[in-house]
């Protein structure tokens, strides 16, 4: 899939001209393939990156985060052999999060202007996998609900290898059964898909593996997590 190469990292989106190009090739990945993976260290800043790993180590070892569920609102259920991750939602109120919120919203814009998506919000957690922790096989939202559209997993993970596992395996969208791409969760990689479109799959992880998920909606009144 079509990636950016890796520049010197800057901070805070303080180049336009590069942010363009940036969101330029996510809006074509997204509308030639469905999803496509970007190195997002140029836009996020290193300094940006190993502030949210702290965080999210830090919530991982007081205990903090929680056993994540499947479903929707009251429906919601903890299905231990579905999903074994466990996450906490961000609300935007360390200098980390305030900071990640502005390149979200940033992309938010950008893919409005480019597909004009109709995107009105987003919503986002850390994601905490131990070793034999796993996601199988889902897409992120129902066809027709016009809730979820656009999905991001930014990884936070450094010196990640490939025996480490816990990669992201993507699926076709017009096969299934067929894999389409595999992302290794290492730091500052970004994998970005349609919602509705993109089945994939997280695989065991052989280490502690940390992520932070947003999705983009077109609804305006947020549904109860």
């Amino acid at each position: 899939m079509t990636e950016l190469a890796a520049q010197t990292p800057i901070s805070k989106f303080n180049s336009l001209r590069y942010e363009d190009e940036w969101l330029d090739v996510l809006a074509e990945g997204l509308n030639e393939h469905g999803w496509l993976t970007v190195d997002a260290r140029p836009m996020l800043g290193d300094q940006l990156l190993s502030a949210l790993r702290q965080e999210v180590r830090i919530l991982d070892r007081s205990d903090s985060l929680k056993t994540a569920r499947i479903g929707r609102g009251n429906d919601k259920t903890r299905d231990r052999s579905v999903r074994r991750d466990k996450i906490a939602w961000l609300q935007g109120e360390t200098t980390a999060q305030s900071d990640l919120f502005q390149a979200f919203e940033a992309i938010r814009n950008g893919l409005n202007r480019r597909l004009f998506l109709g995107l009105k919000r987003f919503e986002s957690h850390y994601a905490t996998y131990h070793p034999g922790d796993f996601y199988r096989r889902h897409v992120d939202s129902f066809k027709g609900r016009a809730s979820r559209v656009v999905s991001v997993v930014l990884y936070l993970n450094d010196q990640w290898n490939q025996a480490d596992g816990g990669a992201l395996q993507v699926f076709n969208r017009d096969n299934e059964q067929e894999v389409c791409g595999v992302v290794t969760p290492e730091l500052g990689r970004m994998a970005v898909f349609m919602s509705e479109e993109i089945p994939h799959e997280v695989l065991p992880a052989n280490r502690t593996r940390y992520s932070i998920a947003c999705w983009f909606r077109q609804d305006e009144t947020p549904l109860p997590l």
